[in-house]
C-alpha cells in the first residue's frame, strides 16, 4: 500500500505544479544569475527536452538527479558532451562515475562533473570625452565553469539518494570607472567581475515495484546569495519531480527486445514560470533509440528530437532543437561504460 500512496502523492504534486506552470499570471524573470548552469548539454537528455529526472543516466545524472547514479550496473561510466548553443556560444560537459561494487552496490557510486562555457571574445569600450562618447579597449573573454564531486547510494532495492557539491565560477571581465565623478579620460578604477560560489544538488529516486514505474525528485543549484556590484542574486535554483515508465510493459514480457519509455517532469524554477516536460524514448534491441520531447512555457525552444546508437559499451547520442529566431541548437554526446 505504501508504494501506491507514494504514487498518488507524486502524481498530485506533478498536477499541482502543472496547474501553476500553465497560469499566465505566474511571472518570475531575472531573479537569478549563472544561467549557464540551466543549459542542457547531454544529447540524450536534450532529445527528451530535459525530462530525465527519474531516468538512468549513468554519470550524466550528476547534471540532473544525482540519486539516479546509484543504480549504475557497470564499474565505470564516462561521458563527454558538446552543445553548439545560440550566439556561437559553446557548452562542454564531462562526467565520470566509479562503482567499486557493481553487483552489490555496497559502497555506492562516486562521480565527478565538469561544465565549461566558451563565450568567445566580446568587444569592450570605456567612457570617453570624444565625439562618440566612448573609445574601444581590449576585448574581454568571459569565462564560466563548474566542477563537482557527487555521491549516490541505493539504501534499498527501491530507494536511493544522491548529492553533489559544485565549485562554480564566472568571470565577466573588468569594469573601468572614472576615479572621480564626471572625470573623462583620466585615472580609472578597475573592478573585477569575478565570483566563485559553492552550489549543492540533492536527489532521491524511488522504484515503486509496479512494472518499471519510477519516481524521482531533485533540488539543484542551491547556494547562498551572491552579488555583482550592489545587486544580489542566487544561482538558478530548481525543484523537480518526475516519473517514468516503459509503456510496453503492458503488452510484452519483461526484458523484451524493445521499449517505449515515457518520462514526465514538473519543475519549479526561481527565475521563470513552472514547466511540464514530456519525453518519449523508443529503443529497439538495446541498440537504436529515437527520441522526442516537449516543454511548456518556453518561447522559442519547446520541441526537441534526438537519436542514439549503442554498441559494445559505447553510446553516441545526437539532439536537434529548433530555436525559433535563434535558428537551431545541436548537441552531441559520447558515453562509454565498462
Amino acid at each position: 500500500m505504501k508504494r501506491y500512496w507514494v504514487a498518488i502523492f507524486a502524481a498530485g504534486a506533478i498536477l499541482g505544479m502543472t496547474s501553476r506552470g500553465l497560469s499566465a499570471d505566474n511571472k518570475k524573470l531575472a531573479q537569478t544569475g549563472f544561467q549557464f548552469l540551466s543549459v542542457i548539454s547531454d544529447a540524450r537528455a536534450a532529445g527528451l527536452a530535459g525530462a530525465v529526472n527519474s531516468l538512468d543516466m549513468g554519470s550524466s545524472a550528476l547534471f540532473f538527479n544525482p540519486a539516479a547514479m546509484a543504480h549504475m550496473t557497470t564499474m565505470l561510466d564516462i561521458s563527454a558532451s558538446r552543445n553548439d548553443w545560440i550566439a556561437d556560444i559553446g557548452h562542454n560537459t564531462f562526467s565520470l562515475a566509479f562503482n567499486p561494487d557493481p553487483a552489490g552496490g555496497k559502497w555506492g557510486v562516486l562521480g565527478i562533473s565538469v561544465q565549461d562555457v566558451d563565450y568567445g571574445e566580446v568587444e569592450a569600450t570605456i567612457w570617453s570625452g570624444n565625439t562618440d562618447g566612448y573609445r574601444d579597449i581590449d576585448p574581454i573573454t568571459p569565462e564560466a565553469r563548474a566542477i563537482g564531486v557527487g555521491y549516490a547510494k541505493a539504501l534499498s532495492t527501491q530507494f536511493s539518494v544522491g548529492g553533489q557539491v559544485r565549485w562554480v565560477t564566472q568571470n565577466l571581465g573588468s569594469s573601468y570607472l572614472p576615479s572621480a565623478e564626471y572625470e573623462v579620460d583620466g585615472d580609472t578604477i578597475t573592478i573585477e567581475n569575478d565570483l566563485s560560489p559553492m552550489s549543492f544538488d540533492f536527489g532521491t529516486l524511488f522504484k515503486t515495484g509496479y512494472k518499471s514505474l519510477i519516481f524521482g525528485m531533485s533540488v539543484r543549484h542551491f547556494s547562498k546569495e551572491i552579488e555583482y556590484a550592489e545587486e544580489g542574486f542566487q544561482l538558478p535554483l530548481v525543484f523537480t519531480i518526475g516519473a517514468s515508465m516503459n509503456l510496453l510493459d503492458f503488452i510484452q514480457p519483461e526484458g523484451g527486445m524493445q521499449s517505449l519509455l515515457l518520462s514526465v517532469d514538473a519543475t519549479h524554477y526561481r527565475s521563470h514560470p513552472e514547466q511540464v516536460i514530456v519525453g518519449l524514448d523508443y529503443t529497439l534491441m538495446n541498440m537504436l533509440s529515437l527520441r522526442c520531447g516537449y516543454v511548456t512555457n518556453n518561447d522559442e525552444d519547446n520541441v526537441s528530437f534526438g537519436v542514439g546508437v549503442t554498441q559494445y559499451g559505447l553510446q553516441l547520442d545526437y539532439a536537434y532543437t529548433p530555436f525559433g529566431v535563434f535558428d537551431k541548437v545541436q548537441r552531441m554526446t559520447a558515453r562509454f561504460s565498462m
